[in-house]
């Protein structure tokens, strides 16, 4: 397989997988971006790897948890505060539930967030988990209870906020 018939098939799955590690589409883009000149410079290698895939997915996972480690590296959140009221709930409940939660995921750690993503998302198993952040499979398996038991102490919480809003 040539590079580029790897960016074609693999591209669109690549950026959904970002942007549920990242919470953020342009954030999604420039890791993905990153990955692949990597992976560009170092096709022939990557190509004979068994499935080049997985490795793509640890470099991208790998990248994103190492952003936050860089001194230089420094995210910003810029916010405009609503000049009205939220108005009643209607039927974008569901987009408002969404929001929510990718509100929740963001207060994870880097290592707890791609543990939820890889299972849940990609339905990946522990063992495949472990290989892509480079950790055990007990790690694995504690950053994945962490991570719930933290959702799950958050979300009584935001609950009550979002019905005071």
């Amino acid at each position: 397989m040539t590079y580029e018939e790897f960016v074609t098939t693999r591209l669109p799955g690549l950026l959904r997988f970002a942007v549920m590690l990242t919470g953020d589409r342009d954030t999604a883009a420039d890791l993905v971006q990153d990955a692949m000149v990597k992976v560009q410079l170092g096709w022939r290698r990557i190509n004979a790897v068994d499935q080049p895939d997985r490795y793509v997915r640890r470099l991208i996972t790998n990248t994103y948890i190492d952003q936050r480690r860089l001194s230089w590296f420094r995210k910003v959140m810029l916010r405009a505060e609503p000049a009205e009221p939220a108005p009643v709930p209607d039927h974008a409940d569901t987009t408002a539930n969404r929001d929510l939660l990718w509100a929740m995921l963001a207060t994870l750690p880097r290592q707890q967030r791609a543990a939820l993503v890889l299972r849940y998302y990609e339905s990946l198993r522990d063992n495949e988990i472990a290989e892509v952040l480079g950790c055990s499979v007990g790690t694995v398996r504690g950053y994945i209870s962490r991570a719930l038991t933290t959702l799950r102490l958050q979300l009584p919480s935001a609950l009550d906020e979002e019905a005071y809003r």
